[in-house]
């Protein structure tokens, strides 16, 4: 697996500029991350071991970490889970770095979020399952003294836990999820993003009565239409209500495999290029690990994220003057830990340059047997192509901008 930066204490703006202009939201500290307020697209995944299996948790944490996720969650379906993840934050500060980390928090779970809440630095609640109830098959309406009761039960359920992490200085991400609408939003709404907007509304109002902000909303669906409609509703309601909370964007239940790759970026990127959006997670039916470089490659490809080589290359026609499949291959394998550089390989003279105008470097067919690199714009020399790679990791050397491997 490509290894990537990890940017976990990068306070920086990105490294280029960007087309995509990103909606105005308040910056929400989580430990030495800060997600939001212009800061760059925030890196997330999720361990899949179990949260009593200390050495294991851990373990999974740093490598997540080391391979550039900023933010690592972990689930905590009990008060021994929660007691559990402050053992593996201790172990995590004695044996390697203080890595932020995101408890996950569910069914009816005041107790466990406020004993979780002493050791994370941010607690994730569901609304739909914060304060559960069992939905009633034959119910026809919910009266008024109904919706006042249960309003009052959320209140009294979160006030604690608000008022813990106000205090502690930490964040919290109301995390909404199609599939687990409470009864009394499914009933009023139905089973739409809207229903899951006033879901959110609904918690965050609780919590900024209590002068708590640090929040972080999220609008999952495993359908990518819903998810993208639930968060554009999202944002539009804040704008309206003079919010400007932070977005964490996920395709929830994408799957494995390239379909849940494209799934996961159908969703993520449509609401990035819409300038919506400042943490992202793949859900992926695979190793956590495999989620960070797609998330990497997707805020690439925007424009938001440059932690790689930024390869063009041509889809190669009758004119292509060599395997060029091969030669990006080889020219991807020696350049691919290089940082910040694009490359452009181009098959033939025809539409090179003109292609390849805003690469650095580039390697392009000019006539049979030879290639010529170029800086930017610039041709540099002619070679022949069997020293094509070579000649380019010298050119890359003699302007200094070359690293080891």
């Amino acid at each position: 697996m490509q290894t990537l930066p990890n940017p976990a204490t990068s306070t920086s703006q990105p490294e280029f500029e960007t087309v995509i202009k990103r909606r105005k939201t308040r910056p929400v500290k989580v430990a030495n991350v800060t997600i939001g307020g212009g800061y760059p697209v925030v890196v997330q995944s999720m361990i899949n071991e179990d949260t009593m299996d200390i050495d294991g948790s851990v373990a999974a944490i740093r490598r997540l970490h080391e391979i550039g996720c900023e933010i690592v969650r972990v689930t905590v379906p009990s008060v021994g889970h929660a007691k559990a993840v402050g053992e593996i934050k201790q172990k995590l500060r004695e044996t390697y770095q203080d890595v932020p980390l995101v408890a996950d928090v569910h069914h009816n779970g005041m107790k466990i979020a406020l004993e979780v809440a002493k050791y994370v630095d941010k607690v994730r609640i569901n609304p739909g399952l914060y304060v559960f109830e069992k939905p009633k098959p034959d119910r026809t309406e919910f009266t008024q003294a109904e919706i006042d009761e249960i309003g009052e039960k959320i209140r009294e359920t979160l006030e604690p836990l608000v008022v813990s992490l106000r205090d502690q200085g930490k964040a919290m991400r109301i995390g909404v999820n199609h599939g687990s609408l409470a009864e009394r939003m499914l009933f009023t709404y139905g089973d739409t993003p809207e229903g899951m907007v006033e879901s959110a509304i609904e918690f965050i109002r609780i919590c900024e009565s209590l002068d708590f902000r640090n929040l972080v909303i999220s609008m999952k669906a495993s359908r990518v239409p819903v998810m993208v409609a639930a968060y554009r509703l999202m944002a539009k309601r804040m704008d309206e209500l003079g919010m400007d909370y932070p977005l964490h964007l996920g395709v929830t239940e994408a799957g494995d495999g390239e379909y849940g790759r494209i799934k996961s970026t159908a969703g993520i990127a449509t609401l990035l290029a819409d300038g919506i959006g400042d943490t992202i997670r793949v859900s992926l039916t695979e190793a956590p690990e495999k989620e960070i470089p797609v998330c990497y490659s997707i805020l690439q490809a925007l424009g938001l994220r440059k932690t790689m080589v930024e390869y063009v290359a041509c889809p190669s026609c009758g004119r292509t003057l060599f395997n060029l499949e091969e030669v990006l291959h080889k020219v991807r394998e020696a350049t691919k830990h290089l940082t910040g550089l694009d490359i452009a390989v181009m098959g033939c003279i025809v539409n090179g340059p003109g292609e390849m105008a805003d690469a650095d470097y580039g390697y392009v067919g000019k006539q049979p047997g030879f290639i010529s690199l170029y800086r930017g714009r610039e041709e540099i020399k002619k070679v022949p192509e069997s020293q094509g790679v070579e000649e380019l990791i010298n050119l890359i050397k003699s302007d200094g901008r070359w690293v080891e491997p």
